[in-house]
């Protein structure tokens, strides 16, 4: 290994370790976000309900049941 050595950054890491040094609160306001999205409670029974009255697809989805 050279002497002067240092380990690589590429630019994006480089931008998001200054982005989080400038606004340290960035990690909470994406978890939070996230939160409003993604994160809710499950209805089980209703998921239950949904799968149970799917309706099976056609095995050839254009063709007309008259012809």
């Amino acid at each position: 290994m050279p002497l002067f050595w240092k380990p690589y950054k590429s630019e994006i890491t480089q931008f998001i370790d200054e982005l989080k040094t400038k606004r340290p609160s960035l990690e909470a306001e994406q978890r939070a976000g996230r939160g409003l999205l993604w994160d809710r409670p499950q209805d089980r029974e209703a998921e239950a309900e949904f799968k149970a009255s799917r309706v099976a697809q056609q095995p050839y989805v254009y063709q007309t049941h008259g012809h």
